[in-house]
């Protein structure tokens, strides 16, 4: 009896130790696919004229960074026909315009051309409201113990209108995302809550809202929900498409999103 309990010591140390190791997972990598990223934001109170765009690749799922695109070339035409070329910043992926003119409700068509592929989308500079205020709440959350912070705006009522909320917060690297819509405020004013159970006396809270076209709300919606609830950087179980389209193969397809939007911002101090 004695060495059969032995044996088992033995048996219970080994299964123990094994649940220690690391296990890599060979996984299957799909060809390196051009990634978009083409968000074009006016905020409240500048000119907005440095604008920036970033080409990179898909990669394996455990690397942790993206490999850069260059040489490619981009430009924005708006509705008069002005185009703006984007250069790039040697060798980063990264391709910048210092001239870009914002103008309310403009349509702007961004033209990307790569290795003998040209990708095009077009989309609306939406424009957003103001905030009005910030309120906060320290008795929220399902426990009431929990410091809620609620972000006012007035909608407009002339207009049907969407929005991306985006909250970066000082204790946590991660921005947290969300959208909305006018379906139940249209011409009043309404607000959207954040909430985290991290959030305390001293942090800050960047809040950002932006106005968006219904194509980019439906967009986010879905990557938002596919993403599980873990931000749009999180690793989605599906490839969702954006509006860039590849003009010389459609089937090559990129992906990312070009949106246009006016941004309103404000850093709040948690009491």
């Amino acid at each position: 009896m004695k060495n059969l309990k032995y044996i088992l010591f033995a048996f219970i140390a080994i299964a123990f130790s094994s649940c220690e190791d690391v296990v890599d997972i060979d996984l299957d990598t799909a060809p390196p696919r051009l990634v978009i990223d083409a968000s074009i934001v006016w905020q409240k109170g500048t000119v907005g004229n440095d604008q920036k765009i970033k080409l990179t690749t898909t990669t394996g799922y455990y690397e942790t960074t993206a490999p850069p695109v260059s040489g490619a070339t981009i430009f924005i035409t708006d509705s008069n026909n002005v185009v703006y070329n984007f250069m790039e910043n040697t060798g980063t992926g990264e391709y910048l315009c210092t001239n870009f003119l914002p103008v309310l409700n403009g349509n702007y068509t961004l033209t990307v051309v790569h290795e003998g592929q040209t990708y095009t989308a077009t989309e609306t500079l939406k424009p957003v409201p103001a905030i009005d205020f910030i309120e906060q709440n320290n008795e929220g959350g399902f426990t009431g113990d929990e410091i809620e912070i609620k972000t006012f705006i007035t909608d407009n009522a002339a207009t049907t209108d969407f929005y991306l909320w985006k909250y970066e917060a000082s204790f946590t690297a991660i921005p947290q995302y969300g959208v909305s819509d006018d379906d139940f405020f249209n011409g009043n004013q309404f607000s959207d809550l954040y909430l985290h159970e991290d959030l305390e006396s001293g942090n800050t809270l960047g809040i950002s809202v932006y106005g968006i076209s219904q194509t980019y709300y439906n967009y986010m919606n879905l990557l938002l929900d596919i993403s599980g609830g873990g931000g749009p950087f999180a690793t989605p179980p599906a490839t969702l498409r954006g509006n860039i389209v590849n003009q010389t193969n459609f089937n090559n397809y990129a992906l990312g999103y070009f949106n246009v939007s006016e941004k309103e911002y404000r850093l709040y101090q948690v009491e």
